[in-house]
C-alpha cells in the first residue's frame, strides 16, 4: 500500500499542475461576462460533449451508486448507467441542445433563472429560480466533496479526510475562478480522456481477475453466489445474475429516471447546450457524449456488480462507500503495473468529482451574481461587476461548500437527498415546454415550478409525521420523480386554463422566430 500512496501522490501532482495550467491558460478568454460563463458561445463539439459526460457522472456514481447498487442488486444494475447513456444523455442532446442553443442565443440569456425570466417575462420566476439552485445545489457539491475525502480517506488511512477535501476544494477553485466555463470545458475534456481510460483499465483488470473469470465467468459465478454467514444483508445468487434486477427491478425503474430525466432539467446540465458553436457542432457533439456517457455508466455498475465475488461477499467496514476503493485495492494492489492503473483510477475518481463539483458551482454563483442579487437590488449592476462578482461567488461556494462537507450539519446532509429531485422537479416543465410550445402562459410556468417544489415538500412532510425523516429521505429518488411528472403535467394544464396578452403572443412569436433563421 505505501508503493501505491506514492504512485497516486506523483498522480495527484502532474494532474494538479494541468488544472493550473489550464485555468491560466484560460484567463484571456474568461474576461467578458459571456466568455466567463457559457464560453463566448464559441465551444466545439468535443469539449461541449465532454463537459456534459463529466458533468453527469462524479465520483458518486462509482463509490456511492455502482458499490451499493452493485453489491445490493447485482448485474442488473448496468441498466442505470445505459438509462443515463439513452435517456439522460442521447435524447438530451437530440431534442433539447439546438432548440436551448437557438432560444438563448435570440435571448441573450446566460443562465436558466434568466432563460425563464425573458422567456415568460417574470422578474418573479428568475428570482424564484435563483434561490431554488443556491439552496439545494450547493448542498449538492458539499456531497461529491465529502464523497471524495472518503475515498482519499481510505487510500491515505494516516491523513484527515478534512485535509483532502481542501486540497480538492483549492484545485478547484483556482481553475474554475481563474479560467470560468473554457478553463472547466477544457479541464473536462482532460478529465473526460482520463475517466475512459481508467474505466476501461479497470473493467479489464476486475474481469481478469481470478474470482470474476471473465463475461462469461462472471454470470456463472454470480448465479453460484452464496452469502457469508453473519451478512447483514443477505443476496442469493439468483439475484445478483439476473439481468433485470430481480425482485430490485422497481428500484432500478425508479432510479433510472430520477438520475436520467433528471438530467433534463438541471442547469449545470442544460446550461452546456447555451456555448456550443452551431447545428454542425450539435450533431458530433451527441454521438461522441453519448459513447462516453455508455463507456463509463455500464464501466462503472458492471465493475460494481463483481463486488460480492472479489471481496468474497465481505461487505468492508465502511459499508457499501468502501466497496469500490475495497474492490481496486484486492485488485490493483500486487503488482507495479496494478499500482500505476490504481493510481490512474484515483485520478479519474478525481476528475469525474471534480468536472461535476465546477458545473454546480458555476451555476450557483451565476444564479446569485447574475440572477438573485440584480433582480432584488434597486441599483444597476454593470456586466463588469457581475463578472468579478462571479468569480467572488465562486471561491466562496467552493469554500461554503467545503465548510458543510467537513461540519455534517444535519440540514445540509438532508437538502443533499433532495437536490436532484427538487431542482428538476422544479425546472423541468417550465424549461421544456417553453423551448417546445407558444402556448405556454407565465402562471402555466410558474405553476409547474411550484407544483415541483410542492410535490417533494408535502410528501417529506407526511411521510415525515407519519414514520420520521430518514423514511422521507429514503424515498428522496420516488418524490423526485413525482415532481419531475407533476411538473410537465401543470404547465400545459394552467397554460390551457390562462389567457396570454395580445403582447404576449406576438413576444413570444419573434422569439420562437429563432427556429427559422438558421
Amino acid at each position: 500500500m505505501e508503493n501505491a500512496k506514492i504512485y497516486v501522490i506523483v498522480a495527484l501532482c502532474i494532474y494538479a499542475v494541468a488544472m493550473m495550467f489550464i485555468g491560466v491558460k484560460s484567463y484571456t478568454k474568461s474576461k467578458t461576462l459571456d466568455g466567463f460563463l457559457i464560453g463566448g458561445r464559441k465551444v466545439n463539439a468535443w469539449v461541449t460533449a465532454f463537459a456534459y459526460g463529466t458533468a453527469y457522472f462524479s465520483a458518486v456514481v462509482f463509490v456511492g451508486y455502482a458499490g451499493q447498487h452493485g453489491w445490493n442488486i447485482g448485474i442488473g444494475g448496468i441498466w442505470i448507467g445505459v438509462g443515463n447513456a439513452i435517456l439522460g444523455c442521447l435524447l438530451s442532446w437530440l431534442l433539447f441542445a439546438n432548440r436551448t442553443r437557438k432560444i438563448t442565443r435570440k435571448l441573450g440569456t446566460k443562465t436558466m433563472p434568466e432563460y425563464f425570466e425573458k422567456r415568460y417575462d417574470s422578474k418573479n420566476m428568475k428570482i424564484f429560480a435563483a434561490v431554488i439552485i443556491f439552496v439545494f445545489l450547493v448542498p449538492y457539491s458539499a456531497a461529491v466533496y465529502k464523497g471524495l475525502g472518503s475515498l482519499f480517506g481510505a487510500v491515505f488511512p494516516g491523513v484527515d479526510t478534512w485535509v483532502w477535501m481542501l486540497i480538492i476544494a483549492c484545485l478547484t477553485a483556482i481553475y474554475l475562478v481563474a479560467g470560468g466555463y473554457i478553463a472547466s470545458a477544457y479541464a473536462d475534456l482532460v478529465q473526460g480522456l482520463i475517466m475512459i481510460v481508467g474505466v476501461v483499465c479497470l473493467v479489464i483488470a476486475v474481469l481478469c481477475n481470478d474470482k470474476v473469470g471473465g463475461i462469461s465467468g462472471l454470470l456463472e459465478n454470480l448465479k453460484n453466489f452464496t452469502p457469508v454467514e453473519g451478512d447483514p444483508n443477505p443476496v442469493t445468487g439468483a439475484q445478483l445474475s439476473n439481468i433485470f434486477g430481480g425482485s430490485a427491478f422497481k428500484f432500478l425503474c425508479v432510479n433510472i429516471m430520477l438520475t436520467s430525466f433528471g438530467t433534463w432539467g438541471l442547469p449545470q446540465m442544460i446550461g452546456k447546450f447555451y456555448g456550443v458553436k452551431d447545428t454542425a457542432a450539435i450533431k458530433r457533439g451527441t454521438v461522441i457524449s453519448t459513447a462516453f456517457c455508455l463507456i463509463i455508466g455500464i464501466g462503472a455498475y458492471l465493475v460494481g456488480s463483481t463486488s460480492r465475488l472479489i471481496l468474497d461477499g465481505k461487505l468492508p467496514e465502511g459499508g457499501v462507500d468502501s466497496v469500490i476503493p475495497s474492490v481496486l485495492t484486492e485488485v490493483l494492489g500486487g503488482s507495479a503495473i496494478g499500482l500505476i492503473l490504481f493510481s490512474v483510477i484515483v485520478i479519474l475518481l478525481l476528475s469525474a468529482s471534480m468536472s461535476t463539483l465546477e458545473a454546480v458551482v458555476l451555476t450557483s454563483a451565476s444564479a446569485v451574481a447574475v440572477d438573485l442579487i440584480p433582480a432584488v437590488s434597486k441599483k444597476e449592476i454593470s456586466t463588469d461587476k457581475q463578472m468579478k462578482l462571479t468569480r467572488i461567488l465562486c471561491l466562496a461556494f467552493v469554500a461554503c461548500s467545503f465548510i458543510f462537507a467537513t461540519m455534517n450539519i444535519p440540514i445540509i446532509v438532508s437538502l443533499m437527498s433532495f437536490s436532484w429531485g427538487v431542482v428538476s422537479g422544479c425546472f423541468i416543465g417550465p424549461y421544456i415546454w417553453g423551448i417546445f410550445s407558444k402556448k405556454i402562459t407565465k402562471i402555466g410556468a410558474f405553476a409547474g415550478m411550484i407544483s415541483g417544489l410542492l410535490t417533494v415538500g408535502i410528501s417529506t412532510l407526511v411521510i415525515s409525521l407519519s414514520s420520521g425523516f430518514s423514511a422521507a429521505a429514503a424515498k428522496s429518488p420516488e418524490m423526485g420523480v413525482c415532481a419531475m411528472a407533476v411538473s410537465f403535467a401543470v404547465v400545459p394544464l394552467v397554460s390551457v386554463l390562462t389567457k396570454k396578452t395580445v403582447k404576449d403572443s406576438e413576444r413570444v412569436d419573434e422569439i420562437f422566430a429563432c427556429y427559422d433563421e438558421e
